[in-house]
């Protein structure tokens, strides 16, 4: 059987949407100060958010693993 491979979406990482919103509808005079909002809404996500993505990206990495690379669906 020959493994089906898609591409990664990064929107599927768990801190991105949340970055997202809390950037929604700024406007930013400089890309600096976009970098700098950036910077600050990563610095404020709590720990136990942290934990939660790297514990779930560690679960989809073992998952891969055990299947030999073949494509499988979220679940």
């Amino acid at each position: 059987m020959q493994a089906r491979t898609q591409p990664k979406k990064q929107g599927n990482f768990f801190t991105f949407p949340k970055i997202k919103n809390r950037l929604r509808g700024q406007r930013f005079q400089s890309p600096e100060e976009a970098v700098d909002a950036f910077k600050n809404a990563v610095l404020d996500l709590p720990a136990n958010e942290w934990n939660k993505c790297f514990e779930n990206w560690f679960e989809r990495m073992q998952m891969c693993i055990n299947l030999r690379g073949e494509y499988f669906e979220k679940q």
